[in-house]
């Protein structure tokens, strides 16, 4: 399933009804070796091609997407249209023209890159890859067309009509389609180098310009130098953060980074470059067993899962334990503490080895004991001694305590001068982020701590607006599960938000099946992930709503969250400071639409509704 960049979700509600048909279908039609991209400015000029899609076998295809009827074209020749509006007549460009300059634009930019033309040869100083360009005719049928003279001017090949595009059209024909509309092939794919240099250009409003951030990467080269100084790492970001993964560098490394500023991207693109160096396995350790499962599901649509072990950190001591013929505790009172005493005793006697991994990556690690980091750091290989500790404070709802209070060289992670702060948060939308820091600030304190410890740092929006968050009193919680099935159905129908772009959280245990009664009453796919074993299932593209606490969305995000049983919190049996950072974590699971609701009163609810207010 190919991924369009932005997400249909975000850019649904600026697209033509065509436009959005046809998004629907890349993304049912292609493999997910596609990268399609919506609405790219190209070139100097920022000329907008509808549609671009880059396969490494094809090359790159520019579509212009027209939901023109028949009968609205006046007139067409080469250059220009005569569309009737209820207005009267209208010029404009013919769409095929319109895209043939915007392709051209963008690979006389390409071609001036050296790592993407023929060094020698016939084709020398032509791109290693081919590229296309044509139109999408939404509103018009093939027998439509071929009973016109369309195919003058709009070349047969270089168009796909309303009836190519539909639903029950089969993938390889629409495919086809696409492919017919370049001229050649090269035998040779595109490497993934190639193709990152292909989306450094791409995306010349992303590339690292700002703030403290900058620093961590090489200078960028002027704008008017661009075609001499082509850099030669990418600078693309999802993908500020895949830079940083691979510019790390070598010995122990600690990223202390806000909600929402890439951390878990952050060490997947870390496995990911470190998997094709590294002779032995990769560690990837975590305290959310629902994170561990996405983390594992995604080193394994990557192709790296042989080489990259994700485990939630009580199964990997389970696991150590049974690998290595140790005995384990046997189930009642502090369980999983004498699991991990029993690992730790067994490694501190040689019957579990150390430097097992050659390289180890904790996510979470504000969610770690002490002494569970220093079991950890045995387990790097000296001779790579790779270990990278990504970090919290604001999300450590586990801690024992309100806050870590040891050092980190303490557990033997060696990172002085090698931290990165990223304050950033990328994920939510400034509303949401400005509406959950303004709850969780009367709780927690920025904190500058040097860089041997875990510092809280406040975290500073990257500018990306939506609507505000909503925060709604029902008369109980059967109503709350109610109202949040009719919302997101709401959502779902009206908006074409997807099933699988909604999650609920909730505060206790019990009202997972109320959501989940209320879901399958409202005939909403939904899974309830209540469970060790469903947690371990999650997939996060099925198409469904996901229902988990708010303890299991941490490290997770949505397009939609609903944050439901906020009237229950704080809970008489914990502390206020964690009930906070468990609601913050909740609230920034959001990128784009945040619920929260509640069936009764309580100090939280009351605090949310004066962030409402104050929002206002």
């Amino acid at each position: 399933m190919a991924e369009l960049i932005p997400s249909l979700n975000s850019c649904v509600g600026r697209m033509q009804a065509g436009e959005r048909r046809f998004a629907w279908r890349l993304g049912s039609h292609l493999e997910d070796d596609y990268l399609c991209w919506y609405e790219l400015p190209v070139g100097k000029r920022q000329r907008y091609s509808d549609f671009i899609i880059l396969h490494p076998n094809r090359g790159l295809l520019l579509l212009e997407v027209k939901d023109w009827k028949l009968d609205t074209i006046h007139a067409i020749d080469r250059v220009s249209t005569t569309l009737l509006t209820p207005h009267g007549l209208k010029a404009v460009s013919n769409p095929l023209e319109q895209v043939r300059q915007c392709a051209y634009q963008l690979i006389d930019r390409l071609q001036k890159d050296p790592q993407l033309v023929h060094a020698e040869g016939r084709y020398l100083g032509n791109l290693v890859f081919s590229y296309g360009y044509g139109v999408v005719l939404s509103g018009i049928t093939r027998k439509q067309f071929e009973a016109t003279d369309l195919g003058e001017v709009l070349p047969e090949h270089q168009t796909i009509c309303k009836d190519e595009m539909v639903e029950s059209v089969d993938p390889e024909a629409f495919q086809q389609r696409l492919w017919n509309m370049f001229n050649f092939q090269f035998s040779k794919p595109l490497t993934l180098p190639q193709i990152d240099r292909i989306r450094w250009h791409l995306f010349p409003e992303v590339r690292i310009n700002a703030g403290e951030q900058r620093s961590l990467f090489p200078d960028e080269p002027d704008e008017r130098s661009l075609d001499q100084l082509v850099p030669d790492i990418v600078k693309v970001m999802d993908m500020q953060q895949e830079l940083l993964a691979r510019s790390l560098g070598e010995g122990h490394r600690v990223i202390h980074g806000v909600a929402g500023s890439g951390k878990t991207l952050i060490l997947a693109y870390r496995c990911l470059y470190l998997a094709r160096l590294l002779h032995k396995p990769i560690l990837v350790l975590c305290y959310n067993i629902t994170l561990a499962a996405r983390l594992r599901e995604l080193m394994a649509e990557r192709g790296v899962g042989d080489k990259v072990n994700v485990y939630h950190f009580h199964d990997w001591c389970g696991e150590q334990l049974r690998l290595y013929h140790v005995n384990r505790p046997p189930s009642g009172d502090r369980y999983f503490d004498r699991l991990v005493e029993a690992v730790i005793d067994a490694a501190g006697k040689g019957y579990i080895p150390h430097a097992q991994y050659g390289a180890v990556m904790i996510d979470e690690g504000h969610d770690f004991e002490p002494e569970w980091l220093q079991l950890v750091v045995g387990m790097v290989d000296p001779d790579t001694n790779s270990l990278l500790l990504l970090y919290d404070d604001a999300q450590s709802i586990y801690a024992k305590t309100a806050q870590l209070d040891f050092s980190l060289s303490s557990v033997g992670i060696q990172a002085r001068g090698r931290t990165t702060v990223l304050k950033l948060n990328y994920r939510n939308t400034d509303e949401i982020l400005a509406f959950a820091y303004r709850f969780a600030g009367r709780y927690l304190k920025s904190d500058d701590k040097d860089d041997d410890h875990v510092p809280l740092i406040e975290p500073q929006a990257a500018g990306r607006h939506g609507p505000a968050p909503a925060v709604k009193l029902l008369a109980s919680y059967a109503e709350e599960a109610r109202y949040i099935a009719h919302v997101f159905r709401r959502l779902h129908e009206d908006q074409a938000v997807s099933w699988s772009d909604m999650c609920v959280t909730y505060r206790s245990n019990w009202m997972g099946e109320h959501l989940k009664a209320a879901f399958t009453a409202a005939s909403i796919p939904c899974r309830l992930l209540s469970s060790a074993k469903a947690k371990k299932q999650l997939r996060l593209n099925e198409e469904c709503v996901k229902l988990m606490t708010m303890h299991s969305s941490k490290g997770l995000e949505f397009p939609t969250v609903a944050v439901s049983g906020v009237g229950s919190m704080p809970l008489e049996s914990s502390e206020p400071l964690g009930e906070a950072k468990l609601l913050y974590v909740a609230m920034t699971r959001s990128t784009d639409k945040l619920l929260l609701t509640s069936h009764r009163h309580s100090e939280f609810f009351e605090q949310l509704q004066q962030s409402t207010c104050s929002a206002t």
